[in-house]
């Protein structure tokens, strides 16, 4: 947890479960577990988790292995990429939205191989 009166300047990572009610200006990365930032936190940081929960305030891009959910109480300037997106009645937002599936995701970071006996660009084998 870090307190309402904690500031961070830099990259986070680690692997345990994060809770942000202080200020975090920088990066934030724990792709395999879960991000809240509580009604308290302020964060000017890109997000990366399995599971992000904003209750306060983000500026920054937010990226959710799983799920992103943005409580009625949040306020978010950036853009999503996330398979699941929870948009809350009443939340703050302003940015885009990519629900594409992670597979779809990985596929188009991926150069793609021809299978084996399949005709290559221009007809050459």
């Amino acid at each position: 947890m870090i307190g309402p009166t904690i500031l961070i300047k830099g990259d986070l990572t680690g692997e345990e479960d994060l809770l942000i009610d202080g200020r975090v200006e920088g990066r934030v990365e724990l792709r395999k577990h879960n991000i809240t930032v509580g009604k308290n936190g302020r964060v000017k940081a890109d997000l990366y988790g399995k599971v992000i929960t904003v209750e306060g305030e983000v500026h920054g891009n937010l990226y959710g292995d799983e799920q992103l959910v943005l409580r009625q109480s949040s306020t978010v300037r950036g853009n999503i990429l996330a398979p699941r997106v929870v948009l809350e009645d009443g939340a703050n937002f302003k940015g885009s939205i990519d629900m594409s599936p992670k597979d779809s995701v990985q596929r188009e970071q991926t150069p793609s191989v021809p299978l084996p006996g399949a005709p290559s660009p221009g007809g050459i084998k």
